[in-house]
């Protein structure tokens, strides 16, 4: 068994989607604090040939709260059209709008729940049939241990015996602390990947967004497996 623990994030770049078909079962942390100016709220777009920020406001949002606990105001609408500006000349327009607005139309006012949701939606969209859980229902009696040692927990829950994880953990978790109990601690590395964008020079590691407008499902696909795992 493979597998992987994340916050949920919103529309998130193609690398955490190559995260999350590496693994057999993707884990939401849902249940752990929230993280101010990550990428749980907001991501950034292509608006006139220049990198820009789409920010889902939130009520009262802070890192002292768990991320299932924080709840989102009503500029949604305005993040709608601003995306279907940005890309309505975009040659997947047709395919893709009707995605991102199913999306942005979930009813809930949960942050965890929308960035959640956009996750799955664009997974099955791609074709990823990875299986999906949130920490906060099925993990939450682990909620009380240490960093490390909640995720060793949440492996041998699941009789895992491979854990990946993005290449920014190697600063957090020692691959010794995973081997000793079993488990073959990877690390993922996006490769340089390219895609014609309607701009003259490259913006790499935009939402997942760009990458739908601009590609098929099936290129995508190929797209997932470009990586390394060290």
């Amino acid at each position: 068994m493979k597998l992987a623990v994340m916050q949920p994030y919103f529309f998130p770049y193609i690398g955490y989607f190559q995260l999350v078909n590496s693994v057999d079962k993707f884990i939401f942390y849902d249940d752990v604090n929230f993280i101010k100016n990550g990428w749980i709220n907001r991501n950034r777009i292509l608006i006139n040939n220049e990198p820009h920020y789409i920010t889902i406001q939130l009520k009262n949002a802070s890192s002292f709260k768990t991320i299932t606990s924080v709840k989102f105001g009503d500029n949604i609408n305005k993040i709608k059209k601003t995306i279907e500006l940005a890309y309505k000349k975009s040659p997947c327009f047709n395919e893709v709008w009707p995605i991102v607005e199913d999306c942005l139309d979930l009813q809930t006012d949960k942050i965890s729940e929308l960035a959640i949701y956009s996750v799955l939606t664009i997974s099955k969209y791609i074709g990823i049939n990875t299986i999906f859980e949130n920490s906060s229902k099925y993990y939450s009696e682990t909620s009380g241990l240490e960093r490390t040692e909640r995720l060793l927990k949440i492996c041998k829950l699941n009789n895992a015996n491979e854990y990946i994880n993005p290449i920014g953990g190697s600063e957090l978790y020692n691959k010794e602390d995973f081997k000793s109990n079993g488990i073959n601690l990877h690390f993922i590395k996006m490769k340089n990947i390219r895609y014609i964008q309607q701009c003259k020079e490259f913006v790499p590691n935009l939402s997942i967004i760009d990458v739908l407008m601009f590609n098929s499902s099936l290129s995508i696909k190929k797209l997932l497996d470009d990586y390394d795992l060290v």
